[in-house]
């Protein structure tokens, strides 16, 4: 498996129960106490470890390559899933995927960014990076939603838009902006997750929803805390200060208001038991769907606008002592 630097112990720990466990089989040694106390130590590590991670460990866990990914909880959520792609304008953009598909047959449509396993995968995927066409495509599904009154299931990861020269002269930013704006005025349950990274207006650009969820390990930010810490010390290295400063991990977006519910994980992230986080969100996106088809269009409209008025909202105390 492969491992972060702060899980060296652990995973030279499991290799090594694992070791035992063949040489005792092999040689036919019973090895029980010995890897029973391994076990015991190794679960008080883990517990030690994951429980106290920074801010910056869990963007690490956040950006593991093993981690699922949109169409992983495509095929582990809904069923019948029925892609659908291009823009009708410049091209289709495998960096976003959407589509039709049924969730306990609750018809729905689901749409999110997708990265790459491997590095032809990444450059084919553009590491999750969506261009302008990727944005128009997922609006484009999101208005066949609004039209035949579909819930919007969406998943979010990516380190941002792509900001290259052909997606800017495509008009990127309109594009997002765009989408920021319809959004809010798509009169159809939407529900958003962020399951591994959510990075600035590329995460936005597919965010403005009813409800927004994120996985336990998952971040949520204006800018990555690399560009961060380029830009307030001149130093990417500076980057786990950043994610401190940026308050970007799950418990904060909560207290925030930014985000609506904390999906958990298991010990050691989602690529553990990408099966068992799956059924946790399923389980979640079910209660919210049944919540939001309670609204009519215009209170589900008035809801969202809400939502996002009351974001950052501030008092200011004029008196003087």
């Amino acid at each position: 498996m492969n491992g972060l630097d702060f899980e060296k112990p652990i995973i030279e720990l499991e290799a090594k129960i694992k070791e035992l466990k063949n040489f005792g089989s092999t040689k036919k040694i019973d090895l029980d106490p010995e890897i029973k106390k391994l076990e015991q130590k190794l679960e008080k590590m883990k517990t030690e470890i994951y429980n106290n991670l920074s801010d910056w460990q869990r963007i690490q866990i956040a950006r593991h390559p093993t981690r699922p990914y949109t169409l992983d909880y495509i095929q582990l959520i809904t069923t019948d899933f029925l892609e659908l792609h291009g823009d009708r304008l410049f091209a289709d953009d495998l960096a976003m995927v959407a589509g039709f598909a049924k969730i306990d047959n609750i018809k729905v449509i689901v749409l999110g960014h997708q990265k790459g396993r491997d590095t032809k995968e990444n450059l084919r995927r553009n590491f999750g990076c969506a261009h302008p066409e990727g944005y128009r495509k997922a609006m484009r599904v999101m208005k066949l939603a609004e039209k035949f009154f579909l819930p919007v299931i969406v998943f979010i990861d990516t380190p941002g838009a792509y900001p290259g020269v052909g997606a800017e002269e495509r008009g990127q930013a309109q594009a997002i902006a765009e989408n920021l704006r319809d959004m809010m005025r798509l009169a159809t349950p939407m529900i958003a997750t962020i399951i591994g990274e959510g990075g600035s207006g590329g995460a936005l650009g597919i965010g403005v929803v009813d409800r927004v969820l994120i996985l336990q390990n998952a971040y949520y930010s204006v800018i990555s805390p690399e560009g961060c810490a380029s830009i307030l010390w001149r130093n990417s290295m500076k980057a786990p200060e950043a994610a401190n400063a940026l308050k970007l991990t799950g418990e904060h977006l909560k207290k925030f208001g930014v985000i609506d519910e904390i999906i958990a994980e298991p010990v050691g992230g989602a690529h553990r038991d990408p099966e068992g986080v799956a059924m946790i969100l399923k389980k979640a996106l079910l209660k919210h769907l049944k919540d939001l088809s309670t609204l009519s269009k215009k209170e589900l409209l008035e809801t969202r606008y809400q939502r996002f008025r009351q974001i950052g909202a501030f008092s200011e105390n004029n008196s003087t002592s």
